[in-house]
């Protein structure tokens, strides 16, 4: 009985969201971009530091390079997986 009355109402006029599949999971990656973009930066600065304070002590210096090359190579990586899903989501739209 409650199928039968939830059938008869109109999405339209309760405004019920009609997102698609695309739309959720486009949302989710761009979540996860702006995340993961925001921890790389947070790396960089934190190597940032470690360099500074590293005073002659060549571990913490390699240390400290090794976390900035990584970092923004990921950044880097991050921004490419960003712009490719733009570009394929919006061959679909």
């Amino acid at each position: 009985m409650f199928l039968a009355e939830a059938a008869k109402i109109d999405p339209g006029k309760v405004n019920i969201p009609k997102d698609s599949v695309v739309d959720i999971l486009v949302g989710v990656l761009n979540g996860f971009y702006f995340i993961s973009g925001a921890v790389a930066v947070i790396v960089i600065i934190l190597a940032g530091y470690t360099f500074t304070t590293a005073v002659y002590d060549p571990a913490k210096i390699a240390q400290a390079k090794n976390a900035m090359w990584y970092s923004a190579i990921g950044l880097i990586v991050i921004i490419i997986a960003f712009a490719a899903t733009q570009f394929i989501v919006g061959r679909f739209r």
